[in-house]
Protein backbone atom coordinates (compact mmCIF):
# COMPACT_ATOMS: atom_id res chain seq x y z
CA UNK A 1 0.00 0.00 0.00
CA UNK A 2 1.49 3.15 -0.85
CA UNK A 3 1.02 7.00 0.12
CA UNK A 4 1.67 10.12 -1.63
CA UNK A 5 0.14 12.90 -3.72
CA UNK A 6 -2.52 13.23 -6.51
CA UNK A 7 -2.89 15.03 -9.20
CA UNK A 8 -5.46 17.34 -8.86
CA UNK A 9 -6.73 21.53 -9.00
CA UNK A 10 -9.06 20.54 -6.16
CA UNK A 11 -9.25 18.26 -3.50
CA UNK A 12 -10.74 15.06 -4.20
CA UNK A 13 -11.04 12.39 -0.95
CA UNK A 14 -12.45 9.31 -4.05
CA UNK A 15 -8.49 9.92 -6.16
CA UNK A 16 -6.40 6.90 -5.87
CA UNK A 17 -2.68 8.10 -4.58
CA UNK A 18 0.21 8.38 -5.96
CA UNK A 19 4.09 9.35 -5.52
CA UNK A 20 3.85 11.36 -8.87
CA UNK A 21 3.99 15.24 -7.39
CA UNK A 22 0.69 17.27 -7.51
CA UNK A 23 -0.25 20.32 -8.84
CA UNK A 24 -0.41 22.87 -5.71
CA UNK A 25 -4.59 22.69 -4.48
CA UNK A 26 -6.34 26.23 -5.69
CA UNK A 27 -8.39 26.47 -2.77
CA UNK A 28 -10.54 24.53 0.31
CA UNK A 29 -13.37 21.32 -0.50
CA UNK A 30 -16.72 22.94 -0.77
CA UNK A 31 -18.84 22.08 2.29
CA UNK A 32 -20.30 18.73 2.41
CA UNK A 33 -23.93 18.39 1.29
CA UNK A 34 -25.09 17.10 4.64
CA UNK A 35 -25.34 18.92 8.05
CA UNK A 36 -27.47 18.71 10.73
CA UNK A 37 -28.40 22.17 10.26
CA UNK A 38 -29.81 21.13 6.90
CA UNK A 39 -31.49 18.30 8.46
CA UNK A 40 -33.30 21.10 11.29
CA UNK A 41 -31.06 20.09 13.77
CA UNK A 42 -28.70 22.52 15.88
CA UNK A 43 -24.96 20.87 15.39
CA UNK A 44 -23.07 19.60 17.81
CA UNK A 45 -20.03 22.28 19.70
CA UNK A 46 -17.72 20.05 20.05
CA UNK A 47 -17.26 18.31 16.37
CA UNK A 48 -15.85 20.26 13.13
CA UNK A 49 -16.60 18.92 9.85
CA UNK A 50 -12.88 19.17 8.30
CA UNK A 51 -13.62 18.37 4.74
CA UNK A 52 -16.63 17.00 3.14
CA UNK A 53 -18.05 13.35 5.32
CA UNK A 54 -14.67 13.96 7.48
CA UNK A 55 -15.17 14.93 11.05
CA UNK A 56 -12.72 15.67 13.98
CA UNK A 57 -14.83 15.40 17.82
CA UNK A 58 -13.73 14.58 21.51
CA UNK A 59 -14.42 11.93 23.40
CA UNK A 60 -18.02 13.09 24.45
CA UNK A 61 -19.07 13.53 20.75
CA UNK A 62 -17.61 9.71 19.67
CA UNK A 63 -19.39 8.04 22.87
CA UNK A 64 -22.81 9.41 22.45
CA UNK A 65 -25.32 7.39 20.15
CA UNK A 66 -27.74 10.09 19.65
CA UNK A 67 -24.72 12.41 17.85
CA UNK A 68 -23.49 9.47 16.07
CA UNK A 69 -26.71 8.61 14.90
CA UNK A 70 -27.55 12.55 13.67
CA UNK A 71 -24.09 12.93 11.86
CA UNK A 72 -24.42 9.30 10.25
CA UNK A 73 -20.88 8.37 11.22
CA UNK A 74 -20.34 5.57 9.58
CA UNK A 75 -16.27 4.99 10.19
CA UNK A 76 -15.01 6.14 13.66
CA UNK A 77 -10.85 6.57 14.38
CA UNK A 78 -10.15 6.65 17.67
CA UNK A 79 -6.45 8.16 18.27
CA UNK A 80 -6.24 7.01 22.16
CA UNK A 81 -4.62 5.12 24.69
CA UNK A 82 -7.52 4.10 26.55
CA UNK A 83 -10.28 2.09 26.28
CA UNK A 84 -13.45 3.56 24.90
CA UNK A 85 -17.22 3.29 25.05
CA UNK A 86 -19.13 1.95 22.33
CA UNK A 87 -22.79 2.54 22.44
CA UNK A 88 -24.97 -0.66 22.15
CA UNK A 89 -25.96 -1.34 18.51
CA UNK A 90 -29.38 -1.20 19.23
CA UNK A 91 -28.67 2.68 20.54
CA UNK A 92 -27.05 3.34 17.01
CA UNK A 93 -28.54 3.89 13.45
CA UNK A 94 -25.70 2.64 11.93
CA UNK A 95 -22.95 0.45 13.05
CA UNK A 96 -19.65 1.86 12.59
CA UNK A 97 -16.05 0.62 11.52
CA UNK A 98 -13.86 1.17 13.84
CA UNK A 99 -10.28 1.96 13.99
CA UNK A 100 -8.11 2.75 17.46
CA UNK A 101 -4.59 3.17 17.22
CA UNK A 102 -3.17 3.71 20.95
CA UNK A 103 -0.88 7.16 21.46
CA UNK A 104 -0.55 9.34 24.51
CA UNK A 105 -0.39 12.95 24.22
CA UNK A 106 2.90 13.21 25.01
CA UNK A 107 5.22 15.40 22.28
CA UNK A 108 7.51 12.26 22.24
CA UNK A 109 4.91 9.76 21.98
CA UNK A 110 5.22 7.41 18.93
CA UNK A 111 2.62 8.91 16.42
CA UNK A 112 4.58 8.63 12.75
CA UNK A 113 4.69 4.91 12.61
CA UNK A 114 0.67 4.74 12.97
CA UNK A 115 -0.07 7.36 10.33
CA UNK A 116 -0.02 5.25 6.91
CA UNK A 117 -2.61 3.06 8.68
CA UNK A 118 -4.82 6.02 9.88
CA UNK A 119 -4.51 7.57 6.57
CA UNK A 120 -5.67 4.42 4.69
CA UNK A 121 -8.59 4.04 6.99
CA UNK A 122 -9.30 7.77 6.19
CA UNK A 123 -8.92 7.05 2.33
CA UNK A 124 -10.40 3.68 2.92
CA UNK A 125 -13.43 4.54 4.31
CA UNK A 126 -14.52 8.22 2.35
CA UNK A 127 -14.27 6.34 -0.75
CA UNK A 128 -16.57 3.41 0.32
CA UNK A 129 -19.48 4.89 -0.26
CA UNK A 130 -21.11 8.19 -0.91
CA UNK A 131 -22.70 8.18 2.41
CA UNK A 132 -19.80 7.05 4.49
CA UNK A 133 -18.69 9.91 6.79
CA UNK A 134 -15.33 9.32 9.06
CA UNK A 135 -15.03 10.93 12.91
CA UNK A 136 -11.82 11.30 13.96
CA UNK A 137 -11.49 11.72 18.14
CA UNK A 138 -9.30 12.31 20.42
CA UNK A 139 -10.31 13.24 24.28
CA UNK A 140 -10.63 16.91 23.34
CA UNK A 141 -10.19 17.04 19.82
CA UNK A 142 -7.14 19.20 19.57
CA UNK A 143 -4.17 17.05 19.08
CA UNK A 144 -4.07 13.65 18.02
CA UNK A 145 -6.97 13.65 15.96
CA UNK A 146 -5.74 17.16 14.44
CA UNK A 147 -2.61 15.22 13.59
CA UNK A 148 -4.38 12.24 12.31
CA UNK A 149 -6.28 14.34 9.86
CA UNK A 150 -3.45 16.29 9.21
CA UNK A 151 -1.96 13.51 7.50
CA UNK A 152 -4.77 12.35 5.41
CA UNK A 153 -4.66 15.61 4.03
CA UNK A 154 -1.13 16.33 3.55
CA UNK A 155 -0.93 12.34 1.49
CA UNK A 156 -4.33 13.26 -0.60
CA UNK A 157 -4.16 16.42 -1.07
CA UNK A 158 -0.20 17.45 -1.44
CA UNK A 159 -0.10 19.89 1.54
CA UNK A 160 2.66 20.28 3.95
CA UNK A 161 2.16 19.76 7.20
CA UNK A 162 1.55 23.66 7.51
CA UNK A 163 -1.20 24.22 4.97
CA UNK A 164 -2.59 20.60 6.43
CA UNK A 165 -3.24 22.29 10.41
CA UNK A 166 -3.00 25.81 9.07
CA UNK A 167 -6.78 24.37 7.22
CA UNK A 168 -7.95 22.16 9.70
CA UNK A 169 -7.47 25.42 12.05
CA UNK A 170 -9.64 27.17 10.18
CA UNK A 171 -12.69 25.15 10.31
CA UNK A 172 -11.95 23.66 14.28
CA UNK A 173 -10.19 26.69 16.09
CA UNK A 174 -9.01 24.99 18.72
CA UNK A 175 -6.91 22.68 16.71
CA UNK A 176 -3.20 22.72 18.14
CA UNK A 177 -1.10 19.40 18.40
CA UNK A 178 1.91 19.26 20.57
CA UNK A 179 5.36 20.22 19.14
CA UNK A 180 6.24 16.61 19.32
CA UNK A 181 2.82 15.44 16.83
CA UNK A 182 3.95 18.53 14.53
CA UNK A 183 7.49 17.66 13.95
CA UNK A 184 6.50 13.51 13.11
CA UNK A 185 4.04 15.45 10.66
CA UNK A 186 7.31 16.12 8.78
CA UNK A 187 8.94 12.72 9.83
CA UNK A 188 6.00 11.43 7.51
CA UNK A 189 6.23 14.25 4.60
CA UNK A 190 9.53 12.83 4.36
CA UNK A 191 9.60 9.44 4.84
CA UNK A 192 6.47 8.10 3.98
CA UNK A 193 5.68 10.54 1.25
CA UNK A 194 8.81 11.30 -0.27
CA UNK A 195 8.54 15.13 0.25
CA UNK A 196 11.36 17.12 1.41
CA UNK A 197 10.69 19.89 3.91
CA UNK A 198 12.73 23.04 4.06
CA UNK A 199 11.16 24.34 7.74
CA UNK A 200 10.93 21.33 9.72
CA UNK A 201 8.81 23.15 12.58
CA UNK A 202 6.19 25.35 11.79
CA UNK A 203 4.77 27.88 14.21
CA UNK A 204 2.04 26.00 16.26
CA UNK A 205 2.31 26.39 19.94
CA UNK A 206 1.86 22.94 22.53
CA UNK A 207 -1.56 23.21 23.89
CA UNK A 208 -1.48 24.41 27.09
Amino acid sequence: MSYGYVKAATPNPHQPFSLTPAIAVSGPPSASPFSPSSHNARPARNVSEIIPRLYISDLAFAENPALLSAYRITHILSTMSENIFRPPPSLLAVQPVRLQVRVEDLPFAELAGHLPTTTAFIRDALASSPEARVLVHCAEGISRSVSAVAAYLMAAYNWSPTEALQYIKSKRIQANPNFGFVQQLHEYARDSLGRAIANPVPHFSSPS
